[in-house]
């Protein structure tokens, strides 16, 4: 039997390339969360209505998503934020194909960025609304809705959940996608 030798910088080469495909795997699982996410914050939030039982002939009282400026705002980045992660979704399997695709990977990082901060605004927006909802302002006499409207307040905090989710992913794949520039 022969004995090769493998120099060290091959066999470094080999492994910071499956490193890299790894990364690049972890990459398409996290935009599709973040995807799943968004999307269900959006529809969540969209759909939160409710109708309170007891009405008269000229009043009815009922509260709506877009009965609130920064639920508007909510819905729209999460549109926005989940359209963005499907069309970067062909970067993420190129990245799998081409582990060493650095350009491409520089202007995702960049456009995670700005899309985690949208969805921030848009979620911290939703997020105050949601706690003066639950718990009023006493000083401004604002009182608390969500004695009264418990199934639109309780979609309406559920939906961020998704959103928050999705926030913690853009943040993972910042940081990846950093790490594997980094390897290069």
């Amino acid at each position: 039997m022969k004995a090769v030798s493998i120099e060290s910088g091959e066999a470094s080469k080999a492994i910071g390339h499956g490193v890299n495909r790894g990364l690049s795997v972890f990459d398409l699982v996290l935009r599709i969360v973040a995807i799943v996410g968004t999307l269900a914050g959006a529809v969540a939030m969209g759909t939160a209505e409710q109708t309170l039982p007891f009405a008269t002939q000229l009043v009815q009282f009922s509260a709506q998503y877009d009965d609130f400026d920064s639920f508007k705002l909510f819905v729209i980045v999460n549109a926005i934020v989940c359209a963005y992660l499907a069309l970067s979704l062909p970067f993420s399997i190129f990245h799998i194909m081409r582990s060493r695709a650095g350009k491409s990977r520089i202007l995702l990082i960049f456009l995670d960025a700005i899309m985690l901060v949208l969805l921030t605004s848009g979620a911290s927006a939703a997020a105050a609304i949601v706690y003066l909802a639950h718990t009023g302002n006493t000083s401004a006499n604002w009182f608390s809705v969500c004695q009264q409207y418990t199934d639109f307040c309780q979609r309406s905090a559920g939906s961020l959940i998704g959103s928050f989710g999705a926030m913690v992913c853009l943040v993972l794949l910042i940081i990846f996608s950093a790490v594997a520039i980094s390897r290069r």
